[in-house]
């Protein structure tokens, strides 16, 4: 093979070969065209990739032969069928494949020396490295491989001085590129389809919500009214109360058949509950969480303030899950601090309190910003959904303070 067509196996011939082993790895990763039937080690576009290979190098080394006025011979011929067949294994073993081909190709150089090479299996199999391993991993094997490929020739490591070495160097780097701007490709692909699957969730869950509150607005409004119909009615009319009992009866069997719809859509896919779920906790809960965190070795105090009266689920869920993330934050980033949590109740709302003094090895400044994750978000989301407000910020003198103040419905007067 003369010095043109060993540039052209390396330049020309290497855009061919990264084309094919690009589509060979996405069909591996896809499971293939027939739907996940190839489930070996290898699988049909490999195959095709490392025939189309061997052909190539068979037809570029005969040529390359003939330039020099002789012919390929028989164990070269095969060594390069060997070295192509290789590539099977280049998905699952991309180093060990790389440096198979490279030992193949340095008894071909024994075998049949011929000008400056670069193989389309040796591209292949270099493209398989770029595209699987660290750079780090990618850098030292290029390195190598390099001066690797006129191993076996007589002279080495420059059998055509430095411009057959540069050779080597430029086909390799034109291989590098091909591969890594396919990376990059890929790997923007596949941040995009996260995006468009992002943007569907959230556009589900909208109209989830807005179904939902269809249901709410209509249905529970209706049975709102007819309650208060009956009750004005129920002394003066029995009969109309009757019916405006019949329609509020309706309206909530409906109410309830369409709820359960939408919560069947969102448990799709989900398994079976072993055990029957535990009822959600509430204030009455609180003493647990205050035992616990001091089990965990936080100094926490409980105070109750006000009238005790029974709080709507809801609300003494919210109540519940703050004073929990609360405990939870100051464990993690107050060190051994003391906590204080404060539940108070007024005639209209409720409110919750957590303080510690951040008494730990962590510095008050760095607090913040390693109290605003998801913890925080989830607070203020619950309280909003409650109508109320919350406050979470660092104190002057140290520590941390967490309130809420959610306001309770009216209470019904006959």
């Amino acid at each position: 093979m003369s010095a043109g067509m060993g540039a052209g196996m390396g330049a020309g011939m290497g855009a061919d070969s990264v084309a094919a082993a690009a589509a060979g790895t996405g069909s591996a990763e896809a499971k293939g065209a027939d739907g996940g039937a190839e489930r070996g080690p290898w699988t049909r576009n490999d195959a095709l990739v490392a025939t189309a290979a061997g052909a190539t190098d068979l037809v570029g080394f005969s040529l390359g032969a003939l330039t020099e006025g002789r012919s390929l011979s028989v164990t070269a011929a095969a060594l390069l069928v060997v070295s192509a067949m290789t590539l099977l294994a280049r998905r699952v073993h991309p180093l060990p494949v790389l440096a198979a081909v490279l030992a193949l190709g340095a008894l071909v150089n024994m075998a049949a020396p011929l000008s400056p090479h670069f193989t389309l299996s040796l591209t292949v199999a270099l493209y398989s490295v770029v595209r699987a391993c660290r750079p780090a991993v990618v850098a030292v094997t290029v390195a190598a491989a390099v001066p690797l490929v006129s191993a076996g020739q007589s002279g080495w490591p420059l059998p055509y001085g430095w411009w057959g070495l540069a050779g080597n160097a430029v086909a390799a780097l034109i291989t590098v590129t091909a591969a890594v701007v396919v990376n990059h490709r890929q790997r923007e692909a596949e941040a995009q389809r996260m995006r468009h699957a992002d943007r569907a969730v959230a556009d589900e869950r909208r109209r989830i919500a807005r179904e939902l509150h269809d249901i709410v607005a209509h249905h529970i409004t209706t049975m709102q009214l007819m309650a208060g119909g009956a009750r004005a009615n129920l002394a003066y009319d029995p009969e109309a109360s009757r019916e405006a009992l019949v329609t509020l009866e309706d309206s909530g069997r409906m109410a309830l058949r369409e709820m359960r719809q939408l919560l069947d859509v969102l448990r799709a896919g989900e398994e079976p509950e072993a055990t029957p779920p535990a009822p959600q906790p509430g204030a009455d809960d609180l003493a647990r969480i205050i035992t616990e965190s001091r089990l965990a070795g936080t100094e926490t105090e409980f105070t109750v303030d006000g009238a005790v009266r029974p709080l709507p689920p809801t609300v003494g869920l919210t109540v519940f899950r703050i004073v929990q993330e609360a405990l939870t934050n100051t464990r993690k980033h107050a060190g051994r601090a003391r906590a204080h949590v404060r539940l108070t109740y007024h005639g209209d709302e409720v409110g919750v309190e957590v303080r510690d003094d951040g008494a730990g090895a962590q510095a008050p400044p760095a607090r913040p910003a390693a109290r605003s994750g998801y913890g925080l978000i989830g607070m203020h989301e619950r309280v909003a959904l409650q109508g109320g407000t919350l406050e979470a910020a660092a104190l002057a003198g140290g520590g941390f303070r967490v309130a809420a103040r959610i306001p309770l419905p009216a209470r019904d007067t006959p």
